[in-house]
């Protein structure tokens, strides 16, 4: 089968033939129908997060936003059969320990991560395996397009629990979102749909007039202010109720600290650059004595899905308004270099594997 293959960080990703996967007892192998592009693949390539343990080697299958129909299935699975139509979240639990018993996947104690490492190839390929798959594969309703669902394994799903669930989201807070790329778009969006008043910063103007598409009531270009933290905070009448990293570098975590009103909360979702490492300088003393809340957040409980697919059906949440382009696996490693310099708008998704 085909696939695109990580020969060498920074290296276009090569397009390679590659043994069809066998599902284990505990697996299925699904065939791949879409597969968004997401900046952590561009990390992947770039060699980065070893500081944290998720470095992806030489000979990786990347790609972790996959929608697709189950092919084969191991003798140990009991709910899923050939024909399904799934997604899978990137977070690949192993549905025993304390944390996903608790409905916690995405806190696994021992969280494989799809397509980071190569005992979890991932889904830019025609098929890919899935482990514990009665735990892990998500059944998609039979209204749903591959494509729409196909940024529910990573940016949509991780915008939603960031702002549902880790910064408790209200109507009417104000809630600034700082980057906008797939998982930034997709949290202005849900904010918008959620009744709350979405901020959105970035230094492009063409994501911001998508932003201001998918809801946003205001926009901040950081090329055109001297303070984007203070514009906020004069947009918002004294300061976020909520704000959001959705980046990850050291200039775009302060910008979101320093755009909270008192007692606000800062959700961080992006992960850092090979710059940071994973070490950010914040403004501790503010944030004491302002009583701000940092918080982290990880892609998304399993438990969750079905509530955005019940938001999805009442027509309140459209994944399918982030989506940027479709394109072919032969067009993916060119488009993943792009992103070098921001240069995709939205979730771009493969759609054509063979």
């Amino acid at each position: 089968m085909r696939a695109a293959v990580l020969e060498d960080y920074g290296e276009l990703l090569e397009i390679a033939n590659v043994d069809y996967p066998e599902p284990e007892p505990d697996q299925v192998v699904v065939e791949t129908e879409a597969c968004g592009i997401c900046r952590s693949d561009w990390h992947a390539w770039q060699g980065d997060w070893g500081w944290v343990g998720a470095q992806a080697p030489p000979g990786q299958i990347l790609g972790h936003e996959p929608a697709g129909v189950v092919a084969a299935v191991g003798e140990d699975v009991e709910t899923l059969r050939e024909g399904d139509r799934v997604t899978v979240p990137f977070h690949l639990g192993d549905g025993t320990c304390s944390h996903c018993r608790e409905g916690r996947a995405n806190n696994c104690e021992t969280v494989i991560p799809l397509g980071f490492t190569g005992i979890a190839p991932g889904a830019f390929a025609e098929a890919f395996p899935v482990r514990e798959a009665d735990y892990n594969c998500v059944k998609l309703p039979d209204d749903v397009e591959f494509a729409e669902m196909a940024g529910l394994g990573c940016r949509f799903m991780t915008a939603y629990h960031a702002l549902a669930d880790r910064a408790d989201l209200r109507p009417g807070d104000w809630v600034a979102i700082h980057g906008c790329g797939g998982v930034g778009l997709s949290a202005v969006h849900i904010a918008a749909a959620l009744g709350a008043h979405p901020i959105a910063v970035d230094v492009r103007e063409d994501k911001l007039d998508r932003a201001t598409e998918l809801g946003a009531v205001e926009t901040v270009n950081v090329t055109e202010v001297e303070n984007p933290s203070q514009q906020v905070k004069a947009i918002s009448g004294g300061g976020a109720d909520v704000s959001i990293d959705a980046l990850g570098i050291a200039e775009t975590c302060r910008n979101s600290v320093g755009s909270l009103g008192t007692r606000g909360t800062h959700v961080q979702v992006g992960l850092t650059s090979g710059e940071e490492q994973g070490q950010v300088e914040l403004p501790v003393d503010a944030m004491t004595m302002q009583e701000l809340d940092f918080r982290g957040s990880f892609g998304m409980p399993l438990v969750r899905y079905e509530e955005l697919f019940d938001l999805i059906a009442q027509g309140t949440l459209d994944p399918g308004k982030i989506i940027g382009e479709t394109l072919s696996l032969d067009e993916l490693p060119e488009t993943l270099a792009s992103m070098d310099d921001y240069e995709t708008i939205g979730i771009p998704v493969v759609t054509e594997f063979a």
